[in-house]
């Protein structure tokens, strides 16, 4: 009999007659028979169903599906049979090959095949022509054997992490056993590539399969005597897979010379709570054969630590940490850590910050521990932290609703204090008790207030106060020492106290100028004069401070200073100020007209001159040199904003000395230029000339951003798994590997920089003149080339060039980079799988830089 889409639901057991018997007073067997079927088998089939009554089959045919307990099974053909407790499967054969290859899930493992026989009573399968995914992992096999659900034993087995139908390499057994969702164990196995055997062989091979993270070793990268240290091995060590939270591997190098290093490495991270990583790098550096005048020895170390808080977490508080401290030397001196940007860093920036918001109040708190370290200088500063408690300013006569319409309802007050523990020391006393003898401490109260006026009807009238008190925790006492005829400095603590304050007030308008045009694009040019002029008090505060001290044996050689001189936020102002100051801005704007006049396009807004700034202020108390350096700035974007110009520098009326001191006399010219610096940004691709472009709007619109001219940092050579390209873009990673024909995106970045000084005496000079440049080139959607370098147009000579050479090879990656010349001169190479099941499948080689010890 033929059906079409039926379910069966029959349920082959056979029932005891005694089960229909009156129940016997006896209590029936414990012990009860397992039933062959379990559960109720549902079959579907698309064109039709056979069952057989006399040999207890059921055939199904096209798009069939069978569904029993957790176990799903689609595939061309599928016959059940009720006798033998087993199932068969197998695909169609039509016009366009071999389909509909049966697809076999239980237990949230899914496996595709050539056919399959399944045994419901024991749960055994056989299985031809195998393919499953495990995690990453692809397994290809002829023959397979499903002992049960935990443990599979496969012939002539292919493995590989590639998405190819067919793939680009495997690695070939004769033998395996699976363990689904946790590991594989192969015998003998081959490397090969394209179909094409390599002379790769393991004897044995493990593969873990695990979903989760799991603990392992970390298997070593050899340097065959790259360096000066001899040969050794890098990033061998131990991962520990603690928790879901967070991780910790472990890694160390180790060299012939006696050179070795040791790094901890972990991330964290809690959803919607926090996320981070934390880095611990130690190295012991040897250089040279000991006994000899060439050998030196060094111990450097790096910590790093990153934390973010989720926005989600805290509404009104928020913690985060940048750390990166260490050794001056360790980036430059480092054989593992291959960091090219790092070597050219001057600075180490650490930043702990504490933030929160009193909810209901005008006031927040931030609480910041910072560290600055000059990595030339090997010179640290560091606060312990920074207290900061700010009151937003408020308004105690503002009107009913919110109204400030008068100057009493505009007068605004706020409040800010800040306590700070500022150490500085140097990176030979980091970490010892001697950092904290130079410790300086202190704490500020600032309160102002002001409001706005308007004055015949076009003027802004803004007046103004301040008031500032000081507190110091420490202080300073100098005596004069008559037997070493020095001045002595003594640091003494205590609590010291000062107070200042100030007043003033300032007077601006705004005034526009606007050129209309009758004729071509351009409609009209505006101009916006913004002038201000102010005027500010304030008393001579150090004056009653001042304290006198014997310098020589002369007893009227006397030298002045204030007990604050030292302090964390210095002494008191000195000397009356009473001064003018004055303020120009103006931006120039235009308006376009579209370029079609029939279109409903709106008129373009230009922005010709950002900005054109001067400012300037004159002292009236002052007995001479009353005006100050005239300080100017200017602005703009040009050529769709993608060239920033940016141009600032000084002007000084006065005339100077041979020492270079400024005197009292003005120069012949009015205005000598004291020093002027030019920078310009300009950055251009191949998507610029194309018709169908989409224009990034906020690109380069600041002009005082600066291209990244010095190019993406090469990665360590201590990454694990996936090696991604330098200059690496999110695309389709299936994106097709055909060669362009005649348009190779490409890109360049330009930036100008030059500067000029002037001390009065010498004659102006320029300093810094040089021209920087880098970018990418696609020479197909899977190879590119990425450069940055620069030229020193007053030395005459290229500054720091790097060029990173990447291929995307699908399953595989492979990069170059190369530093072809300088004290950074090296290179790297890599090939190897992207996937981290496979991550020690690689070729890793590298020339370091010269790491010379100092």
């Amino acid at each position: 009999m033929i059906t079409t889409q039926k379910k069966d639901s029959i349920i082959d057991i056979k029932k005891d007659s005694l089960l229909i018997k009156k129940r016997d007073t006896i209590a029936k067997d414990s012990i009860k028979p397992k039933e062959k079927v379990e559960d109720i088998i549902v079959h579907v089939a698309s064109d039709y169903t056979i069952q057989n009554a006399k040999d207890k089959t059921v055939t199904l045919y096209n798009e069939a599906n069978i569904t029993y307990t957790d176990i799903d099974l689609k595939a061309g053909i599928i016959i059940v049979d009720y006798k033998k407790n087993t199932l068969f499967a197998k695909g169609i054969i039509d016009s366009t090959g071999y389909i509909q290859r049966p697809i076999f899930t239980q237990g949230g493992q899914e496996s595709e095949q050539d056919s399959i026989i399944y045994n419901f009573k024991s749960k055994r399968a056989l299985i031809y022509g195998l393919k499953t995914k495990q995690g990453e992992m692809f397994t290809y096999g002829e023959k397979t054997k499903r002992v049960n659900d935990s443990t599979i034993f496969v012939r002539k087995i292919r493995f590989t992490t590639s998405e190819k139908k067919i793939p680009d390499y495997y690695i070939a057994t004769d033998k395996a056993k699976l363990v689904p969702g946790k590991k594989i164990i192969v015998g003998t196995s081959n490397l090969v590539l394209a179909d094409i055997p390599t002379p790769l062989f393991l004897p044995f091979a493990y593969f873990p399969l695990s979903e989760t993270s799991v603990s392992g070793f970390l298997i070593p990268a050899f340097d065959t005597g790259s360096s000066q240290r001899g040969i050794g091995f890098q990033n061998g060590g131990y991962y520990f897979a603690i928790s879901d939270y967070f991780d910790l591997s472990v890694r160390g190098d180790l060299y012939s010379n006696g050179s070795w290093g040791l790094r901890m490495s972990s991330n964290y991270k809690k959803r919607y709570r926090f996320s981070g990583s934390f880095n611990l790098s130690f190295e012991n550096n040897i250089s040279g054969i000991r006994g000899f005048d060439s050998f030196s020895k060094s111990n450097n170390f790096n910590i790093r630590w990153s934390h973010s808080q989720d926005s989600k977490a805290s509404p009104n508080s928020r913690f985060s940490a940048s750390v990166n401290l260490g050794s001056s030397r360790f980036f430059r001196e480092s054989q593992n850590q291959f960091n090219v940007s790092q070597t050219q860093t001057n600075t180490f920036n650490s930043s702990i910050n504490y933030s929160k918001t009193f909810v209901g109040t005008p006031f927040n708190m931030n609480l910041t521990a910072t560290h600055q370290q000059n990595t030339n200088t090997q010179e640290i500063t560091m606060t312990l932290p920074s207290l900061t408690l700010n009151m937003n300013r408020i308004y105690p006569f503002v009107g009913k609703g919110g109204v400030k319409k008068t100057p009493i309802q505009k007068l605004g007050f706020n409040y800010a204090m800040q306590g700070q523990y500022l150490i500085k020391t140097t990176e030979n006393d980091f970490f010892t008790s001697k950092m904290f003898e130079t410790a300086r401490s202190g704490m500020t109260h600032k309160t102002s207030t002001n409001t706005n006026i308007k004055a015949f009807k076009y003027f802004t009238l803004s007046p103004s106060a301040n008031y500032e008190e000081v507190w110091h925790f420490d202080y300073i006492q100098k005596n004069y020492d008559a037997t070493q005829n020095v001045v002595v400095t003594d640091t003494l603590r205590g609590f010291k106290s000062y107070r200042e304050y100030n007043a003033g007030v300032s007077l601006s308008t705004n005034i526009y100028g606007t050129f209309n045009f009758k004729k071509g694009r351009l409609k009209a040019i505006r101009h916006t004069f913004r002038p201000s002029i102010s005027y500010s008090y304030r008393p001579d505060f150090k004056d009653k401070y001042i304290k006198s001290v014997q310098r020589s044996v002369d007893p009227l050689d006397l030298e002045e200073y204030t007990v604050f001189d030292q302090g964390i936020f210095g002494g008191p102002s000195g000397g009356l100020s009473n001064s003018i100051g004055i303020t120009l801005n103006n931006v120039i704007e235009a308006k376009m007209a579209p370029k079609d006049p029939d279109s409903d396009e709106e008129d373009e807004k230009i922005t010709i001159l950002n900005n054109l700034n001067f400012s300037s202020s004159y002292n009236i108390a002052a007995d001479s040199l009353r005006w100050s350096p005239i300080s100017f700035s200017a602005g703009t974007r040009l050529f769709k904003d993608k060239l920033a110009l940016n141009i600032n520098g000084s002007m000084d009326v006065y005339q100077v000395d041979e020492n270079g001191s400024r005197i009292n006399k003005f120069n012949s010219n009015i205005f000598r230029l004291t020093n002027a610096s030019l920078t310009a940004n300009y950055s251009i691709s191949s998507a610029d000339f194309s018709k169908d472009k989409k224009e990034d709007k906020n690109k380069n619109r600041d002009p005082n951003n600066s291209q990244d001219v010095i190019g993406a940092d090469i990665n360590p050579t201590d990454n694990i798994g996936q090696r991604n390209a330098v200059n690496s873009s999110k695309e389709d990673k299936n994106k097709s590997a055909n060669l362009y024909r005649a348009d190779i995106p490409w890109s360049v970045n330009l930036a100008y920089s030059t500067n000029y000084r002037n001390n009065g005496i010498s004659g102006g000079e320029i300093g810094v003149h040089s021209l920087m440049f880098s970018g990418n080139l696609e020479l197909s959607p899977k190879w590119s080339v990425g450069y940055s370098s620069g030229y020193d147009i007053k030395e005459g000579a290229f500054t720091f060039s790097r060029f990173n050479f990447s291929r995307d090879l699908d399953s595989w990656q492979f990069n170059f980079n190369w530093v072809p010349f300088g004290t950074n001169s090296s290179y790297t190479f890599f090939i190897g799988v992207k996937s981290s099941v496979l991550a020690d499948l690689k070729w890793d080689k590298n020339k370091p830089p010269d790491r010379r010890l100092f």
